[in-house]
């Protein structure tokens, strides 16, 4: 291992323990009527954890405000995992397999699984407005904004409504491009984009930084399609194949599979390109080797 990969790996372990030890500080146990085990089991002790490391590489990046960040990695991460709950539902995806175990909805019923989505949405806006002096007020009303914006109808919940009016049709590549940007793209830009305004950016490094998210936001959808076709349930945690089994277009489908690793490695170099038109010199190094996680996982 390099000393720049040992590094990188050594400020993720520290990142993740910290993001752990707050969602499980924050994610309450004693909700009533056993909803705060429901959310607890959907939101702790698994996933990647890609959009909290985003966010607090970005805050890293712009030297930002260190509460703000790992509040803002949090409730990032809460929305992502409220929209799996609700996707595996059987009104959605009817998905059985997340993280290598049961779906909320399989364990703990469909309107437990409702209700803990509903719960871990709202707290996530709870966790980016603490009390007063903790963080800043127009920061918080900021965080809160960029992240309703991607998670509404022009980002996430948007993307699944095409997602679910596109079964068994054709789609183009532009139109696929469309969804996905909405579906996945967008929380994992706003991820970034949160990051960056818990500190100081100018114009060009905000869009700059922008599009580096959108960029990396794209390239995690196409290779999660390309391992969904090609690896196995257990090496994913989830079912593999769901999208093909169900009439749905994937890049896979559209493209093919070459095709499709071509484009995503095109969009790692365009991540590269946005990073370098950023200006942030040795303080993005974080955001460029994630972006190179996101192409290179296996799962």
């Amino acid at each position: 291992m390099t000393t720049s990969a040992a590094r990188f790996e050594a400020w993720m372990q520290r990142e993740l323990q910290r993001v752990e030890e707050a969602l499980s500080a924050w994610v309450p146990a004693d909700a009533p009527a056993g909803l705060g085990e429901a959310m607890r089991y959907a939101v702790l002790g698994g996933g990647k954890r890609l959009r909290p490391l985003l966010v607090l590489a970005a805050a890293a990046a712009v030297d930002g405000h260190p509460e703000a960040a790992l509040r803002a990695a949090c409730a990032v991460e809460l929305i992502h995992a409220y929209s799996l709950v609700h996707d595996d539902m059987p009104c959605m995806d009817n998905d059985v397999l997340r993280r290598g175990k049961p779906t909320v909805h399989v364990k703990f019923g469909e309107a437990q699984a409702m209700l803990t989505g509903d719960a871990m949405q709202a707290l996530a806006f709870e966790i980016l407005t603490p009390e007063e002096g903790v963080v800043p007020g127009a920061l918080q009303a900021r965080l809160c904004r960029l992240l309703a914006r991607a998670a509404g109808c022009e980002g996430m919940a948007g993307g699944q409504a095409i997602d679910l009016a596109s079964v068994g049709r054709a789609l183009d590549e532009a139109c696929l491009r469309d969804m996905h940007r909405r579906k996945t793209g967008a929380l994992l830009r706003a991820s970034v984009q949160m990051g960056a305004a818990c500190g100081r950016t100018n114009d060009v490094a905000w869009r700059a930084l922008s599009d580096y998210g959108w960029s990396i936001g794209l390239a995690f959808q196409v290779v999660d399609d390309i391992l969904d076709a090609t690896q196995s349930s257990a090496t994913l945690g989830k079912t593999a194949g769901k999208d093909a089994e169900a009439n749905k277009p994937t890049y896979v489908s559209v493209l093919g599979l070459d095709a499709a690793r071509r484009y995503a490695d095109e969009l790692l170099a365009q991540a590269h390109e946005a990073l370098a038109r950023a200006g942030l010199g040795e303080a993005g190094e974080w955001l460029a080797l994630l972006a190179d996680k996101v192409v290179d996982r296996q799962s």
